[in-house]
């Protein structure tokens, strides 16, 4: 009788909400990061939403620099201060309330450590389950998983220690320690070795004192590089140096570090070898000046070690296998081949181990990424395979209510990848997690159940929130997103005719197979295919030996990141800030030093930083304004120098197309100045300040104002690697006129590109197929997009035909 009772008693409750479950949204209240202004908005949790907006909009401030940066702080808080010291410190974001935080996981398109020794396997821990399982069932058993690693090395020592006991109770013990490792002895687990060309360095057929060296810096006159070498006594500076005697060039080129008086001063003579591999081949290629990275380009070659055959392995690791197959060889197979292998093994001893193997390889499968190898370089994976591999120890996860937080994540792929990707973002959504999406393509917004479209203009003119709503109501709206959600590009009616060809010839790096094609020169030239089908090993592999043995030269835009610190700003990156530098000094009659924040025209309280930072140890730093020069970061005295009636502060606080205009007319008018500053205008960057952090910029923003730079330099060719990286739908145009002014200036633009806008404005197209890894590697079209529209007969066609309706 007493279950009808409680039937009927929870009849009566049960409208009743419980408090836990009124918590279903994130809330931002007052959100002023970067150019947001006053942001108010709430997201609703377990739910898809992506963010759009026009490049440097404020979608990244919000989602990444707001909601998800206070997450991790407040993650990191519940820790002791004892680990937080060992941590990254995390400043508040400037925003007034921010409620209803879950835990954030970031997948964001920064570039994986180019470090020799990572790779795929490394970076994702497969390479750490094989180890293990080589060294359970590997025959012969060499050791421990440590000696399957080509990052560990051998070791052997041996000693004695004292130990004392007391009065009359010391006594010596012997130990001996070793350590079996897998690293290759000759390459140091690196797989390659790399070699000086002498010839790159000086001129055998000259003395010394006749100018022999040819690097660069390195004059006559100079006493600690060619005079220590001419008064050294080890050589005979007046005698050609193939001429010299066997000891002559052994201390030319190896001896080792010695003193040595010149002219009475106490100096450090070394071969000329170790002291190029200190000078050059120590520092950072990216760092170098121009001439000095294209000498270290000429000068230095890697070659495949010829101990381990670029395997990085010792002979013993080689040497255990499970069958047939080496660690080496299982390292070296495509992901997809690899899962297959792994899928055959059957010895319940190890059966956890290849359970969590099959299931991470299986992930790479699932993502797209079966074609890489484990052994490939996480250095050389491109933006958007670096992210779809972070992405990989997260599908398997058993967290709920996380909140994912994605940066474009439809980089890098083929239109026929994209369905694929957003299929991962639902499930993710699906097992109740809150997923968050920085997108432009129209693909992936349109899966969204929620929409936040931020504008309506860039920069200044951006940083308010234009919209909140479905995909729908989107469409039906008048922001610039929702009027360009539904754009299509006509195919070229009329095409550029080539003015010649670059003959490429028996292609083969990666996982091209023999490829031979002609790339037409003088007009825009689109390499496309789906991800991994070989386009980057095409054009950045084979296209620049070709070119140069063809007397063009090669200006070059990829994916890497702008190095640089929050001193440095688009002024100081662009070359812009000398020109306006000399053009103060000479209006002034002062010394052009004086205008630079990093020389003798910086305010002394802050180093010309702007702001005095106080480090506060596990805690966030805190930055605050410099009460001497009021962020203005010169000195008093400095900004009573104008030109045009502006101070050099005034100047830097110029957004872009404000100072197009200052230094093209009037008492300002700067020439050089105002090419560099038509260059940003060009490519879309018009509304940046000249002093702003480069560290503040969006991925596309770096992009451009990169091409910006580029744009000045000397070379027929241009390669660009995916443009449109970062772009809303209204920049591609803008965009697309910039590549024909480019081309009809009489450059030849190649792209590689997946963006079915650029396919259909290019005049030429080169496909790459027919799948990726060792099904791609092939040429499946080339022709005009008219024709490969008209033939469909690959998957490029296929969705070009179906995005410009034809």
């Amino acid at each position: 009788m007493s279950t009808p009772k409680r039937a009927k008693r929870a009849d009566v409750e049960s409208p009743a909400v419980h408090m836990a479950d009124s918590h279903g949204l994130i809330r931002v209240h007052g959100a002023r990061e970067n150019n947001l202004k006053d942001v108010s908005i709430e997201i609703p949790k377990r739910r898809l939403t992506v963010f759009t907006g026009v490049s440097g909009s404020g979608k990244s401030s919000l989602v990444f620099d707001t909601i998800a940066a206070e997450s991790q702080r407040l993650i990191n808080e519940t820790y002791s201060a004892f680990v937080q010291g060992f941590m990254p410190t995390l400043a508040r974001p400037d925003v007034d309330v921010l409620d209803g935080l879950t835990t954030a996981i970031i997948v964001d398109q920064q570039r994986m450590g180019a470090d020799p020794r990572s790779t795929v396997g490394t970076a994702t821990d497969a390479n750490a389950m094989l180890r293990i399982l080589f060294s359970r069932l590997g025959k012969p058993h060499i050791g421990p998983p440590g000696a399957y690693s080509f990052n560990v090395a051998s070791v052997q020592a041996s000693g004695g220690f004292r130990v004392d006991r007391g009065a009359d109770k010391t006594r010596t013990e012997k130990v001996t320690f070793s350590r079996t490792g897998g690293m290759c002895t000759r390459c140091e687990g690196r797989g390659t070795v790399s070699d000086i060309d002498l010839t790159q360095l000086y001129d055998d057929s000259k003395s010394i004192a006749e100018g022999a060296f040819t690097i660069p810096g390195w004059r006559s006159d100079n006493v600690w590089t060619v005079g220590i070498y001419a008064e050294s006594g080890f050589l005979d500076p007046n005698k050609p140096i193939r001429r010299f005697t066997k000891k002559e060039m052994q201390d030319f080129l190896y001896r080792e570090p010695t003193k040595v008086k010149v002219n009475g001063v106490n100096l450090t003579y070394e071969g000329l070898i170790p002291k190029i591999q200190k000078s050059f081949l120590s520092k950072d290629k990216e760092a170098m000046q121009p001439h000095i990275r294209a000498f270290v380009e000429r000068a230095v070659t890697f070659t495949v070690c010829p101990e381990c055959d670029g395997t990085r392995l010792t002979e013993a690791a080689r040497s255990s296998k499970i069958g047939k197959v080496s660690i080496a060889d299982a390292c070296a197979m495509e992901i997809r081949d690899l899962a297959e292998w792994v899928r055959g093994l059957d010895e319940p001893s190890v059966a956890p181990l290849l359970t969590a193997l099959r299931q991470t390889l299986d992930s790479f499968v699932e993502i797209g990424l079966g074609y890489l190898s484990l052994n490939r370089s996480s250095g050389t994976l491109s933006g958007g395979e670096a992210q779809r591999v972070k992405m990989i120890r997260h599908l398997g996860s058993s967290l709920t209510d996380v909140t994912y937080v994605f940066d474009e994540p439809t980089v890098g792929l083929h239109p026929h990848d994209i369905q694929r990707m957003n299929n991962l973002l639902l499930r993710l959504r699906d097992k109740g997690n809150t997923v968050l999406v920085v997108e432009h393509k129209p693909e992936t917004i349109a899966i969204a159940d929620h929409v936040v479209d931020l504008g309506p203009g860039a920069g200044t003119a951006g940083g308010t929130v234009c919209f909140e709503g479905t995909v729908e109501e989107l469409r039906a709206g008048d922001t610039v997103t929702g009027r360009h959600l539904d754009d299509r590009a006509a195919l070229k009616e009329t095409v550029r005719k080539p003015t010649g060809t670059l003959e490429i010839r028996g292609a083969t790096a990666n996982n091209l197979q023999d490829v031979d094609v002609d790339i037409p020169l003088g007009v825009l030239t689109v390499v496309t295919g789906v991800a991994g089908s070989g386009k980057s090993s095409l054009v950045h592999g084979s296209l620049p030996h070709r070119a140069g043995a063809a007397g063009e030269g090669v200006v070059s835009v990829d994916q890497t990141p702008i190095r640089g610190s929050r001193r440095s700003n688009p002024a100081t990156y662009t070359g812009l800030l000398d020109p306006i530098r000399k053009a103060f000094a000479k209006a002034n009659g002062v010394k052009s030093a004086l205008f630079s924040a990093n020389s003798e025209g910086a305010c002394p309280t802050c180093n010309g930083a702007g702001v005095i930072y106080t480090d506060l140890a596990m805690m966030a730093g805190v930055a605050t304004t410099c009460e001497e020069c009021e962020g203005k970061r010169f000195q008093a005295s400095v900004l009573d120098y104008h030109l045009g009636g502006r101070d050099i502060s005034e100047v830097l606080a110029m957004s872009v197309a404000e100072a197009e205009r200052f230094f093209g007319e009037g008492e300002g008018r700067t020439p050089a100045a105002h090419k560099i500053l038509d260059r940003l205008a060009d490519v879309g960057l018009g509304y940046l300040t000249l002093g702003q952090p480069l560290t503040t910029l969006s991925g596309g923003e770096r992009q451009r104002l990169k091409l910006a730079t580029h744009m000045t330099e000397k070379g027929g060719v241009y390669v660009l690697d995916e443009p449109t990286t970062g772009l809303h739908l209204a920049d591609v145009e803008q965009l697309l006129g910039l590549l024909d002014r480019l081309v009809d200036s009489g450059k030849s633009v190649i792209v590689i590109e997946h963006h079915q806008a650029v396919m259909a404005h290019a005049d030429w197209i080169i496909d790459l197929g027919p799948g990726a890894g060792h099904d791609g590697g092939r040429i499946v079209f080339e022709g005009t997009p008219a024709e490969l529209v008209a033939a469909r007969s690959t998957l490029t066609g296929e969705h070009l035909a179906a995005y410009t309706g034809s």
